[in-house]
């Protein structure tokens, strides 16, 4: 019986001690990457960038941008400052990094190659490199980026255009404006290569100009300065469509699409300030909604009709938005497909030129022509400054005559009663007194 446990406690330190072996040939397990500055863990690669390591080869260290405070750090850099400030090479290295072979030589091409190859021999090396350079070899100010620096620039300027407390519609519009430029081959950080190519291409003077702006944002980012071009932008007149050509196309689009259009036309909000409408700002007892203002301009509560109230009440509630469910962008694009269906349907394709923000026109337009009051058409849409609202002045239709309802008054409370209706005082005849107000 001693024997026999003797030979199992043998056994079972046999057995230990192989484990044990087993366990510390295991490579230590790897900390998830955070980010040094916030600890975020989600972030975007963001390229490599290339080091010396101890056997005289090359090493490509992974890069990357934290998606909630933006700072830029290197894979080695996340892991130090977890790990210690000098962490040695067993315990940070993972498999993104490239360590090459004695024999075979690197070939760090530019780091805006998509099509470099790491750990190729020195004959295959060459050859790479020679058609690199030949591709390399531009018009003046062209580079060539790979992916992961395209989006390793325009995330950063999405981000600093974020933290300038710029609109989320504007950081995507002008981070779009700066990804095409850059894929057109145009090298951003040169201002003259940047003029050169607006001057070469055939966009209006109002595209231009907003790539211009654009760009002045990407300059004020890293630090440089240049001297925009000119460009003198025409101003045009909107297109005001009929009422009947309004009507129609509500009336042919789906629930959804139909009520926003029925909103920006009774209340000339903007598809932004409509988007954010929420449950608690209709009052359906009072027969009005309260506007959140968008690009500065001011709060209002407006009066709509009990049509509209109506088709608010038959949307389906998918949260505290009116409009929840989808993103705005799909909402304009089934806006264009449907758009795109009446016109056909109905052969006008001055429904072509409807969007959503005509139909913010066409309510200033309609009411200025109603009121001959450009006060109250400032107040309507919420402007801060009466410039902005002086170009709809412009559009009023005066071929049509102007219809009034005339009352007369007999004595002073029935003065105060017209008065208090709108109604304006015109003359006197016979003792009494007349009054009109525009239908």
């Amino acid at each position: 019986m001693a024997a026999s446990t003797f030979e199992d406690h043998l056994t079972w330190q046999k057995v230990g001690e192989k484990s044990r072996k087993s366990a510390d040939s295991e490579p230590p397990t790897q900390p998830p990457i955070k980010c040094p500055e916030c600890g975020s863990s989600k972030f975007w690669k963001n390229g490599f960038r290339y080091a010396r390591s101890e056997t005289g080869g090359e090493i490509a260290i992974q890069r990357f941008i934290c998606r909630n405070c933006g700072r830029r750090f290197s894979e080695d850099t996340a892991f130090g400052s977890r790990m210690g400030s000098n962490p040695t090479s067993q315990q940070y290295s993972r498999p993104s990094k490239l360590y090459l072979h004695p024999n075979r030589q690197f070939f760090n091409l530019s780091s805006g190659s998509s099509t470099c190859q790491v750990g190729v021999t020195k004959t295959e090396g060459t050859k790479n490199l020679s058609r690199q350079r030949t591709r390399q070899k531009r018009a003046a100010g062209a580079t060539e980026l790979s992916t992961a620096d395209i989006k390793g620039k325009l995330v950063e300027y999405s981000w600093h255009l974020k933290k300038e407390g710029y609109a989320d519609s504007t950081v995507k519009v002008r981070t779009r404006i700066l990804e095409r430029l850059i894929r057109k081959g145009v090298d951003v950080t040169d201002p003259e290569a940047v003029k050169h190519f607006l001057a070469s291409q055939e966009w209006s003077n109002q595209y231009r100009q907003n790539i211009v702006n654009c760009y002045q944002t990407f300059l004020d980012m890293i630090g440089l300065t240049w001297q925009p071009p000119r460009y003198q932008v025409v101003e045009k007149l909107p297109f005001i469509p009929l009422e009947e050509e309004i009507d129609a196309l509500i009336s042919g689009c789906g629930k959804k699409v139909a009520t926003s259009l029925q909103l920006m036309k009774e209340t000339a909000m903007r598809i932004g300030e409509t988007w954010n409408l929420e449950q608690t700002d209709i009052d359906e007892k009072r027969k009005t909604i309260r506007c959140k203002p968008e690009k500065g301009s001011k709060p209002r509560m407006l009066k709509v009709s009990n049509k509209l109230i109506a088709m608010l009440k038959a949307l389906p509630r998918h949260d505290q938005l009116v409009f929840g469910g989808t993103c705005l962008s799909g909402h304009r694009s089934n806006f264009s497909h449907q758009r795109r269906r009446l016109a056909e349907k109905l052969q006008n394709p001055r429904l072509l030129k409807i969007s959503f923000h005509t139909l913010r026109h066409w309510k200033a337009t309609m009411e200025y022509h109603k009121t001959k009051d450009i006060l109250h058409v400032k107040q309507m849409l919420g402007h801060r400054n009466i410039n902005s609202t002086l170009t709809y002045t412009q559009l009023v239709d005066f071929e049509n005559p102007e219809q009034y309802s005339c009352r007369v008054a007999k004595n002073l409370k029935a003065d105060q009663e017209l008065i208090e209706a709108g109604f304006e005082y015109v003359t006197e005849r016979d003792g009494l007194k007349i009054y009109r107000k525009r239908k």
